[in-house]
């Protein structure tokens, strides 16, 4: 049974204060949610990196999570049940949402699809991580599949705009 999954990893020493800071095993920034979200706040203030596929990433990833917890017989991982919280601060997804995901030449340009692109990282993350435990994280795959749909993203969201315009007479 996975329903002390939470008091486990505690007890290993994987509390949620030491994933927020980074205190645990990994390369030093992509450990530490802390100095990612100081990183995009930086970021965002210097008009680098566009907030809307920052927290879109984090909502697809806490939504898909929460979702996926409320059926946890749909997989035998223990990270179906894990608290949608765990998903943000573990692993490598802060760092990939803010610096990889953001990237200007690779993202969409137009608001809208910032929005789905970020939202849909977050889905993709959280079912890699959960549907295939041979592969534990899942960001930079969901990072690089969302890079092939950037222009169509792009490209449905300026033919819906130009729908709309009144023809000039």
């Amino acid at each position: 049974s996975f329903e002390n999954m939470e008091a486990m990893l505690s007890n290993a020493g994987y509390s949620l204060s030491k994933l927020f800071v980074g205190n645990y095993p990994g390369s030093i920034g992509g450990t530490s949610a802390a100095c990612c979200l100081l990183g995009a706040i930086i970021l965002i203030a210097t008009g680098v990196a566009s907030y809307r596929i920052i927290i879109g990433g984090v909502a697809g990833l806490l939504i898909s999570s929460f979702l996926l917890s409320l059926f946890p017989s749909v997989s035998m991982n223990p990270w179906v049940e894990i608290n949608s919280i765990y998903h943000l601060m573990a692993g490598g997804f802060a760092f990939g949402v803010v610096y990889m995901a953001t990237d200007p030449v690779s993202a969409p340009g137009t608001d809208g699809s910032k929005w789905i692109y970020g939202f849909c990282i977050g889905i993709i993350t959280i079912l890699i991580r959960v549907f295939n435990p041979a592969y534990p994280e899942g960001v930079m795959m969901a990072i690089l599949f969302m890079n092939l749909f950037a222009p169509l993203f792009d490209f449905i969201e300026i033919r819906i705009r130009q729908s709309k315009r009144i023809p000039n007479v």
